[in-house]
């Protein structure tokens, strides 16, 4: 009898040591290499975050990468050349389903005005302000414009123009960090009275960078609803990388990126099932030259008739010729028309081609085609670290961003794959180039230069076609140039539900194997 009660509780404490440490009702998931419990504060409490995907921030839309011929779709009647074709693969990513339009920037110049209220900001205001005289032309009656086309509700929909690309650079940071403010608030990490009381905030507005160094310090709500909880389980109120919680920040796209979305080539390679899913047989079977096909058809006819002659772009079709002929007007817009309007492309992003140019964040030169690399290429890159003081802690500049210092050549000398801080212009006028732009002295080509793509309201049609570019000092704006936002993709390429990687059942590797 003694031995069969010994027996007994040898079997209870094996099977309470099961899903943890003796006596433990909670089961942990396991490290495959170390099998340690994740999550398990009596095993060291190393967090594994529940999170598996990232969501898809506000107003974005998923762009499934892959490869392309970036470059020219026609003849190049400029005579540039800056824009020879060149196959080239994307990761996945996210883009804007439309332009930023000017009820969008307000809403950012409202947030700028209350918190950099005081006047020692003035500056800061009046460099985040559009430059509305950009409307303004010798012998045009375009005044009205200057006035009401940033203002006026009648245009809230309409893109934002006469935003430099500086502009538009600090205008994704602000996005990004509002988004991920809210998240916290909605989550219940942040006290929602944080929103209310952003007059006068200056340097201490909540930024995610500031927030991830603990140089911001979030009030959490009254209740505490959270599922987060610290190495020893105790409830935690802070978020981490590792959470997976916060979105990537929001950036310009890369021009490789943006000419990629603009072609939209998804739909010209038709799904076939097979046991692991569904996927394509990697064929582009027609080379667009606008934005807006969205099958092998292009669009030219559907089942509720034709599209042929119908205006699928905001375009100027010849001189003096910006919308038509009253009672038959082309394309309804003598300048820019709402975001939503016209034909959107297979990916559902609307105005690649047309409506306003686009800023993109690569630096211009005319041999990019030739070397930037095949995967992922952008030429643009300052690389940067987080400064730290003379007390070994990170400080906040007088916007309330993190401060940051570029890394210098001494840094990077002796790593492998890369040489220099700063290497907007790498390869330019050394032996390996051969090229020399002279930059600053005899032509328009420096580093200040920055890609523009897509074609606007005030362009003829060759400009709509997405490989075509263009360039413009960063610090620049008119009219005809507007912009979207795009932000990085992590984990599988093909989307949420997805897994990187073919992953063959058990099953069909048995069966092969026999």
């Amino acid at each position: 009898m003694r031995n069969l009660l010994y027996l007994l509780s040898i079997a209870l404490l094996f099977s309470a040591c099961k899903g943890g440490l003796p006596f433990s009702k909670k089961k942990f998931e396991s490290s495959s290499i170390t099998g340690w419990n994740y999550n398990d504060k009596n095993m060291g409490g190393f967090q594994k975050s529940p999170v598996q995907e990232q969501t898809t921030g506000p107003g974005l839309v998923f762009v499934q990468g892959g490869t392309f011929t970036m470059g020219a779709s026609e003849e190049d009647v400029m005579g540039d050349w800056n824009n020879v074709p060149r196959r080239v693969t994307v990761s996945s990513f996210y883009i804007d389903k439309s332009e930023v339009a000017n009820i969008h920037y307000r809403e950012y110049l409202h947030w700028v005005e209350r918190t950099f209220d005081d006047p020692m900001y003035e500056g800061v205001v009046n460099a985040a302000k559009p430059d509305t005289l950009v409307w303004r032309s010798e012998l045009s009656a375009n005044e009205p414009l200057v006035e009401n086309y940033l203002r006026h509700p009648s245009y809230n929909n309409y893109p934002v123009v006469g935003v430099s690309w500086r502009q538009a650079s600090d205008f994704c940071i602000w996005r990004g960090n509002r988004v991920n403010e809210l998240v916290l608030v909605q989550r219940g990490l942040a006290n929602p009275n944080q929103l209310k009381t952003i007059q006068g905030q200056a340097e201490e507005n909540f930024t995610t960078k500031s927030y991830l160094l603990g140089l911001y310090a979030a009030q959490p709500a009254r209740q505490k609803k959270t599922a987060l909880v610290d190495e020893n389980g105790r409830p935690r109120n802070y978020v981490k990388i590792e959470d997976g919680i916060l979105l990537p920040d929001y950036r310009l796209p890369t021009e490789a990126e943006w000419e990629y979305a603009a072609l939209a080539y998804i739909n010209q390679n038709p799904s076939v099932k097979t046991r692991e899913g569904k996927r394509g047989e990697e064929l582009i079977m027609n080379k667009q030259v606008y934005s807006w096909s969205t099958n092998i058809n292009g669009v030219r006819d559907n089942r509720f008739g034709s599209w042929q002659g119908r205006y699928m772009a905001n375009f100027k079709r010849g001189a003096g010729d910006y919308m038509g002929i009253a009672g038959g007007l082309n394309d309804n817009s003598s300048i820019p028309g709402p975001i939503n309007a016209f034909y959107p492309n297979g990916f559902g992003l609307y105005n690649m081609s047309g409506n306003v140019n686009e800023w993109v964040s690569d630096v211009y030169r005319p041999m990019s085609s030739k070397d930037v690399d095949d995967f992922n290429p952008y030429r643009g890159n300052v690389y940067s670290k987080l400064y730290k003081d003379e007390n070994g802690e990170y400080q906040r500049d007088s916007l309330g961003r993190v401060k940051t210092v570029q890394v210098t050549d001494d840094e990077a000398a002796k790593r492998r794959n890369y040489q220099k801080g700063n290497i907007i212009n790498y390869m330019d006028g050394d032996s390996t180039s051969m090229v020399s732009y002279g930059s600053d002295l005899s032509t328009l080509v420096s580093n200040k230069s920055r890609v523009y793509k897509g074609g606007s309201w005030d362009d003829r049609a060759y400009w709509l076609s997405p490989g075509n570019r263009r360039f413009l000092d960063e610090d620049q704006s008119t009219s005809t140039i507007g912009f979207r936002c795009a932000m990085d993709r992590f984990g599988s390429q093909e989307g949420n539900g997805f897994k990187n990687g073919i992953h063959y059942s058990a099953r069909r590797q048995n069966a092969r194997k026999n």
